[in-house]
């Protein structure tokens, strides 16, 4: 039985994502197994502010009596909004909420990595490094984000501003490569222009999400190609003549 060393460790993991075999992308904000912290134990009270409280009520609106439980999702979302992340104090709120066993709503957040259960930095920079990405650059994207802020994978700038993590597909894969602030998607982006959003976000300046290069939405990069020449396109030749 042949054993793995530490060294063949990274040669490993180099040859797993040239193989296209999705590594796990472990981080310490989605950790499944919850241990009491001094930011983050059952004794912190949690409640949703009013305005939250008549979203949530509107939230459970949609749902039949009888199966309000369905709302687990969008009121631990709801929570972590207003928190900043998915603590132990917001699932055991929430349990309550919709009258179910606390382990259910573990089960849940728990299984879903965009709850977030440690404390995050106010922008939650989510970088995808997913073959379509990693092929146009994901790497020195993330190198960038990672030299520019002086953090890795799953750790926080020291000013609370900044958390990083490695995730895969976030379905923007035309405009790669690609960053999710949030909830704005920044695409098409170079080392320089992220580092330009970094900037531009720590000195309160807004950067208007989407492409970066100036590409309208997802149009081909080379600009529009169908349905362009003068000539109508005549539908009967490309379906069936007995639709």
């Amino acid at each position: 039985m042949t054993f793995l060393t530490k060294s063949a460790v990274p040669s490993l993991a180099r040859f797993l994502r040239a193989g296209n075999i999705g590594a796990v992308r472990y981080s310490s904000h989605n950790v499944s197994v919850h241990r009491d912290s001094k930011e983050n134990n059952p004794s912190i009270a949690f409640e949703f502010t009013p305005e939250n409280l008549k979203r949530a009520e509107d939230i459970l609106k949609k749902y039949p009596p009888q199966y309000k439980k369905s709302a687990v999702m969008p009121l631990l979302d709801l929570g972590q909004r207003q928190l900043g992340f998915c603590s132990i104090s917001v699932m055991n709120y929430v349990a309550k909420f919709l009258q179910m066993p606390p382990m259910r709503v573990y089960e849940v957040a728990t299984f879903y990595t965009m709850y977030n259960k440690q404390p995050m930095g106010k922008y939650h920079i989510q970088a995808c490094t997913t073959t379509p990405c990693q092929l146009c650059g994901s790497d020195g994207i993330m190198e960038a984000i990672q030299s520019h802020l002086g953090i890795h994978p799953g750790q926080t700038t020291p000013d609370k501003l900044f958390t990083l993590s490695e995730v895969e597909c976030l379905g923007a894969c035309v405009n790669a490569p690609m960053v999710a602030v949030n909830d704005d998607y920044y695409e098409d982006l170079t080392p320089e222009s992220v580092i330009k959003i970094l900037d531009g976000l720590k000195n309160g300046v807004k950067v208007t999400p989407g492409p970066q290069d100036k590409r309208k939405g997802c149009e081909p990069a080379s600009g529009p190609d169908t349905l362009t020449g003068d000539k109508p396109v005549n539908l009967a030749e490309f379906t069936r003549a007995d639709l």
